[in-house]
């Protein structure tokens, strides 16, 4: 199976114009096209024509150079076009560039929003502010030239001439994070205007590893059928599909060979939530289902067929509220026989500093990790190994604990790997190269910081476990920033950010001449910065009566007056702690 450039791969432009109408945006390749000539989208009413249907003389108004179109999506008033305003080179893919946004835009199709109720342009001011959160997503990856969707064992098993097909009919749905958007241009047939966009991390780097010149590439791939943020999706729906559910693939070119492996991470597949209320760590609710024995029993069923012999590692804490939903999980688990389930307490075994301590696990699932294997090329494209199984790790997030793991699995099999090829001898390992293992390091540093910006948006914990093998202090202060920006983030802006992803994902459709179906907003959070004013004006006035109190009578009065009204407003903030916080008005949890 070809893996390398072809002449007769389908390609995509990777410049466009923008043409400016009054009437009409108009997108034309700046290079001849071999599939299209141009498309054209009525700025009224968003209608989508070919140019050779819709020809114009006019002159346009604004003439741009745009790197892709993300799709359409339509909401009260019309239609809004999303194009890539700027991008940059993050790397290769088996040869082939690929590249990260770094901007891009909606472009307004909505001139009759002039006849729209009030309540209709009330609820569209919404939807915008959702594109305009949706502007900025971080982590967006893409290539002209193929397909990034697929892991590279798929890759080599499908038929010959797969890659002839347009790109976005090589793609796989669960990972193109704008699929939705694009439904419109497919059935317009516009293949070569059609740019799937993946969301997860790319990063590479170049070893040289006992004089053998190596490129290790990292693609983690963000499944698009259970979107969200950290606090709003938790567990899995009724259907099997968990949150925060990402395939990494490590692969290796050396030699002419082309190793691959792939891990898992998703959220604990029950039906379970920990609504944000202002705590620091709301309280975890499993949520009592008679389907929810079908809902482990659809994941790790979809699992199998994809990815074989499955082997569930639990990275949760075995008491408190995490020790509760990992006894529910291992419950469950129980009852699949296809499945092995591994509990390990992370926090337990390696603390803040032990990664080492990781080889505890390693004892236990390393002989069956090592029989999964990876996948292997040689440089005839000759399949020599497959990969027959998957590890699927988790703790809360799986975000901090789960990447750690996943990098310390990945540097074992990178030096079975190399072994294997004759690299390595028997007593090798990518640790006594200090050189490559810092940069083998790195990569998966900074690709559980990009997984962790999409999914808590801060940068992930525990990363100097993952660069330098222990905490060090800059790490962790880091850490501790990062904590309070998740607590902020996750109570004060998770609840739009949430609902722009239920409008990305098609969780959420846009109905036209209905009622609004946004939830009220309410008045609650109107209260949040007076009562915080209290409440820490009544702290300063208290600290400061308490000093003055063995003065006089009128004193003690006055510490005891502000010290209730203190208690007064921290109870009625936490009575009210979930009112307060930032909740998405689009969807319900399930």
């Amino acid at each position: 199976m070809e893996i390398a450039p072809s002449l007769t791969r389908f390609k995509l432009n990777d410049q466009f114009k923008l043409l400016e109408f009054p009437d009409k945006y108009v997108v034309t390749p700046v290079d001849s096209s071999p599939h299209e000539g141009g498309f054209s989208v009525n700025r009224r009413d968003g209608n989508i024509k070919r140019l050779d249907e819709d020809a114009s003389s006019e002159n346009p108004t604004k003439v741009s150079t745009i790197y892709g179109v993300g799709g359409t999506i339509r909401l009260l008033a019309g239609t809004y076009l999303l194009v890539i305003t700027s991008r940059e080179k993050a790397g290769s893919f088996l040869g082939f560039p690929i590249f990260r946004v770094t901007g891009m835009k909606f472009l307004p199709c909505n001139e009759a929003l002039r006849f729209a109720t009030a309540q209709e342009k009330k609820d569209e001011a919404y939807f915008r502010t959702l594109l305009q959160a949706l502007e900025a997503t971080p982590g967006l990856y893409f290539s002209y030239e193929t397909d990034i969707t697929l892991n590279l064992q798929r890759r080599c098993k499908l038929a010959e001439g797969w890659n002839r097909k347009p790109i976005w009919k090589q793609a796989d749905p669960r990972f193109v994070w704008n699929w939705r958007l694009l439904e419109e241009l497919i059935e317009r047939k516009l293949d070569g205007f059609i740019l799937p966009l993946l969301q997860g991390s790319y990063q590479v780097a170049e070893l040289k590893l006992k004089d053998s010149p190596a490129v290790i590439s990292l693609i983690s791939r963000r499944c698009t059928r259970r979107l969200g943020t950290r606090m709003w999706r938790r567990g899995a729906n009724l259907e099997g599909d968990t949150a925060n559910f990402v395939e990494t693939e490590q692969i290796v070119e050396i030699n002419g060979f082309k190793f691959s492996v792939l891990q898992v991470r998703g959220s604990i597949p029950l039906l379970w939530e920990q609504i944000v209320d202002l705590s620091y760590k709301p309280q975890l609710k499993i949520n009592k289902h008679d389907d929810t024995p079908k809902v482990v029993q659809r994941h790790f069923h979809d699992l199998c067929q994809r990815y074989g012999e499955v082997i569930a590692v639990d990275l949760t804490d075995q008491h408190g509220a995490e020790g509760e939903l990992s006894k529910a999980y291992a419950t469950e688990m129980e009852k699949l026989q296809t499945v092995r389930y591994v509990s390990f307490d992370f926090h337990q075994v390696c603390g803040t500093t032990n990664f080492d301590n990781l080889g505890v696990l390693y004892e236990q699932i390393g002989d069956a990790f090592e029989k999964q294997g990876y996948f292997l090329v040689d440089a005839d494209e000759n399949i020599l190994e497959e990969q027959k199984g998957v590890i699927r790790s988790n703790c809360i997030d799986c975000l901090d604990r789960t990447n750690v793991t996943q990098s310390y699995m990945a540097q074992k099999i990178l030096n079975l790997q190399l072994q294997r090829i004759g690299v390595f001898d028997s007593t090798d390992c990518v640790s006594l190269f200090e050189d490559d293992y810092t940069k083998f390091r790195t990569i998966w540093a900074e690709q559980g910081d990009e997984i962790s910006l999409q999914y808590a948006g801060t940068y992930a914990l525990k990363g100097d476990l993952v660069r330098y093998g222990k905490q060090t202090m800059a790490g962790a202060i880091k850490d501790g920033i990062s904590a309070m920006s998740r607590y902020y983030l996750n109570n004060f802006q998770d609840g739009v950010r949430q609902d722009a992803l239920d409008l990305i994902s098609g969780r959420y459709t846009v109905g036209t001449n209905s009622p609004s179906q946004l939830q009220p907003i309410g008045a609650q959070p109107s209260f949040l910065p007076v009562a915080s004013a209290l409440l820490i004006g009544g702290v300063t006035v208290t600290s400061f009566s308490i000093h003055q109190a063995g003065r006089n009578t009128q004193q003690y009065l006055a510490t005891a007056l502000w010290a209730g009204v203190t208690a007064g407003v921290v109870a009625m903030i936490k009575a009210n702690g979930r009112h307060l916080c930032s909740r998405p008005r689009l969807c319900h949890l399930i």
